[in-house]
C-alpha cells in the first residue's frame, strides 16, 4: 500500500497572485518540507511554492499548514515523538515568604 498523506492548509494565507490557470482549472504549487514528528503527528510543514527565482532572491513562501502520514506500507502509522530538547522548569527556593504553608 502506498502511504496516504493528509494535508491541512489555511487558505486565507495563500498568496493569490501565485494562482495560475491550467487547462482543467486553477492551480497552486505547494511544497511539503519534512519536519520532526510533533505532538500532533505532523510530519511535514506545508508552504506555498514561490518558484526558483524568488527563492534564490531570499524570499520564502508563506507557511500554509501541516501534513501527516496517515498510513505507510503495512498499514502502520509513524509513531509521534516529542522533541528531544530538555524542558526547563523553574526551581522555587525555600525562601518564598509569600507561600502560606
Amino acid at each position: 500500500m502506498k502511504p496516504i498523506i493528509r494535508v491541512k492548509i489555511d487558505v486565507t494565507k495563500i498568496d493569490k497572485s501565485a494562482l495560475f490557470k491550467g487547462s482543467k482549472g486553477t492551480y497552486l504549487d505547494l511544497s511539503l518540507i519534512p519536519t520532526t514528528i510533533n505532538l500532533y503527528g505532523d510530519n511535514y510543514m506545508v508552504t506555498q511554492d514561490i518558484g526558483k527565482d524568488r527563492r534564490q532572491a531570499g524570499e520564502k513562501g508563506p507557511i500554509l499548514g501541516n501534513a501527516k502520514i496517515l498510513e505507510t506500507q503495512g498499514g502502520q502509522r509513524p509513531a509521534a515523538t516529542l522533541p528531544q530538547q530538555p524542558v526547563q522548569v523553574p526551581v522555587e527556593t525555600a525562601d518564598d515568604g509569600d507561600i502560606p504553608f
